[in-house]
C-alpha cells in the first residue's frame, strides 16, 4: 500500500510537471510568435526622439533670427557658455580649425554657438567672447525661455551648478551635424579626433 501511494504522488507531480511546462511553452510563443508578440512597427520606427527643430533667437549682432534663416546650409550647433573654464573655447578652436582644413567647403558650412547661460552671455558678450575664433561662427543667445526651447529642440542637457563665488554650467559636449533643411544627421563627441570629425562633415556636406 505505501508503494503505490508513493507511485501515485510521483505520477500526479509529473502531471504537473508536464502541465506546467506545457504552459511555459505556450506563454513563450504567445508572446514571441503568437498574438501576443510586440508590434513590429512599434519597435522600429516610432519612440525615436527627432532632435532638432524651430527656435527664434538673438545673433552676437543684435539681430533677431530663427532657425528658417540658416536653411539652405549644412549646420554644425554647439551649446556652451563663454564662462566655460575648458570644453567650449576646446570646442570652438576646433570649429575653427575645421573651417581652416575645410578650405573653400568650409563656406558651405553654418557654424553655431548656442549659449546655455543667456543671464550672463549677452549677444555683447557673445560678440567679444567671438572674436578670438573664426568669425563665420555665429553666437546666438535670448531670453531664458528662448534658450531653454531651443536646448529642449535639440535634446541637449543643460543644468546650472552653484559654486563658492558664483555659478557654473553642466552642459552637451557634442556637436550636433545637421542637414540643410535642420535635420538631424549625427554628432561629434568632444573627445573624437579631427580626422573623424573633418569626416563626419564632409559627408554632411555631401
Amino acid at each position: 500500500m505505501q508503494a503505490l501511494k508513493f507511485i501515485r504522488y510521483g505520477a500526479w507531480l509529473l502531471v504537473g510537471v508536464i502541465t506546467f511546462v506545457s504552459a511555459a511553452i505556450l506563454l513563450g510563443w504567445w508572446q514571441v510568435d503568437g498574438p501576443g508578440r510586440p508590434s513590429t512597427e512599434l519597435a522600429t520606427g516610432q519612440g525615436v526622439p527627432q532632435v532638432g527643430g524651430s527656435f527664434s533667437l538673438i545673433d552676437h549682432r543684435g539681430k533677431s533670427v530663427t532657425d528658417a534663416d540658416f536653411r539652405g546650409k549644412p549646420m554644425a550647433v554647439f551649446f556652451g557658455f563663454t564662462h566655460c573654464p575648458e570644453v567650449c573655447p576646446t570646442t570652438l578652436l576646433d570649429m575653427t580649425n575645421w573651417l581652416s582644413r575645410l578650405g573653400p567647403d568650409a563656406d558651405k558650412l553654418q557654424i553655431l554657438f548656442i549659449t546655455v547661460d543667456p543671464e550672463r552671455d549677452t549677444p555683447e558678450q557673445m560678440a567679444l567672447y567671438l572674436q578670438s575664433f573664426d568669425p563665420r561662427i555665429v553666437g546666438l543667445s535670448g531670453s531664458r525661455e528662448q534658450v531653454d526651447a531651443a536646448i529642449g529642440a535639440y535634446k541637449a542637457y543643460a543644468k546650472r551648478i552653484p559654486t563658492e563665488s558664483s555659478y557654473t554650467m553642466d552642459h552637451t559636449a557634442s556637436v550636433y551635424l545637421m542637414d540643410t533643411q535642420g535635420r538631424f544627421k549625427t554628432m561629434i563627441d568632444y573627445h573624437e579626433d579631427e580626422a573623424t570629425s573633418l569626416a563626419k562633415i564632409r559627408r554632411v556636406l555631401g
